[in-house]
């Protein structure tokens, strides 16, 4: 059912991980009431079989992409006239970008509203068997560009191990950082190459020295393209992990040390 009215403002509404059939009834009805509906392409994946159902299900819609996300004036007159729906991967208010433009509408006097969906964090750490309250700070693992190497995901999953808390870590979508193009997901290969290639330049700045140790043989559960058909979740050591080739979009998870009941849904996990 179609709402008869909808206020006029910037709708995020979450579209859950995935496959479309994640979607609250609720976001359904709202995304359906709107004047217009973008989908938010830069900071998620939408798989392409999903997209081709979401003017069926929802109605005509636009992408938008980080230029004119980060920079919504246009997006903000539209809202300030009409019911503006912002269609988020996953739950919206995860990136810095959807807090940012809730700042923009407080300032602007356009109305605000969330519409949750699944997340894709919350589902990546319910499918790994791990405890979700042995979970410490998440990290976003970049693309290297040009020379510059973050170094900060690896400090970050060493501060996780050494508080005996497992990291979650997510995968880059965009070797630009520019947020132009369609996303291009970072491979399980480049993931650990990146990890081993950031691994060395703590080694030597002499940090964490004790506790790096060889990155291939550390355990890992890899969690490919979650919420889709294609759903795939698999333990093994980051030298097993880095020759998996399948899979669109990825989430990789370091454990910590393990309960009893994590290593049992580790091993039944394994790479058979």
């Amino acid at each position: 059912m179609v709402p008869k009215y909808m206020a006029p403002g910037l709708w995020l509404i979450g579209i859950g991980p995935g496959d479309l059939d994640h979607m609250t009834s609720k976001a359904k009805r709202i995304a359906r009431g709107c004047k217009k509906r973008y989908l938010e392409g830069y900071t998620a994946v939408l798989p392409s079989e999903q997209e081709a159902l979401l003017e069926e299900l929802l109605g005509p819609w636009e992408r938008l992409m980080r230029p004119s996300v980060e920079s919504p004036e246009a997006l903000l007159v539209e809202a300030r006239e009409e019911a503006i729906a912002l269609l988020v991967v996953g739950d919206p208010m995860q990136a810095t970008t959807h807090i940012d433009l809730e700042a923009r509408c407080m300032e602007k006097g356009v109305g605000f509203e969330v519409v949750p969906g699944i997340s894709a964090t919350s589902l990546a750490i319910s499918l790994s068997g791990l405890q979700s309250y042995k979970f410490g700070r998440q990290a976003t693992l970049p693309y290297p560009y040009g020379e510059n190497l973050a170094t900060s995901p690896m400090k970050m999953i060493l501060s996780n191990l050494d508080s005996g808390l497992h990291s979650l870590v997510l995968l880059d979508l965009d070797p630009t950082g520019l947020g132009l193009d369609l996303p291009t997901p970072m491979s399980p290969t480049q993931a650990v190459s990146i990890l081993e290639r950031i691994s060395e330049v703590i080694l030597e700045e002499a940090e964490g020295m004790e506790i790096l140790g060889n990155i291939g043989e550390w355990n890992g559960i890899l969690l490919s393209d979650i919420g889709t058909s294609r759903q795939m979740v698999r333990s093994a050591t980051l030298e097993e992990i880095g020759k998996i080739e399948d899979g669109l979009v990825h989430t990789l998870i370091i454990p910590a040390e393990m309960t009893g009941n994590e290593k049992e849904a580790f091993e039944r996990r394994l790479i058979s």
